[in-house]
């Protein structure tokens, strides 16, 4: 895959990522948090953001999202667990509900 392949892909989760984002924090804001893995600082600047701001963001050539998953042990939970998969996620959302909130620094 080429730099500009790269960069367009990119570019396309951000802004799916981000217009989602804003959608969740509007529609239901302590559970866009949580769900989202972010500060209650954060889910403000993205609510309030512009789609010309987004668009910006989206293009800035970084992901601004993260993969949530640094503890092997919620990852092995949530894609190999097969007793009760009901079970395997609510402990999963128990074990990432004590993890600190991400926040863009």
């Amino acid at each position: 895959m080429k730099m500009d392949e790269m960069l367009d892909e990119m570019r396309d989760v951000n802004l799916n990522y981000l217009m989602l984002a804003q959608s969740m924090i509007q529609h239901d804001k302590a559970t866009a948090i949580f769900r989202l893995g972010i500060s209650q600082d954060v889910a403000e600047l993205i609510k309030a953001l512009t789609p010309a701001q987004i668009l910006k963001l989206a293009a800035s050539g970084m992901m601004v999202s993260r993969f949530r998953f640094d503890d092997g042990m919620v990852l092995n939970m949530l894609t190999s667990y097969t007793k009760d998969r009901t079970m395997a996620q609510s402990h999963a959302a128990i074990l990432m509900a004590g993890q600190a909130v991400a926040a863009f620094a």
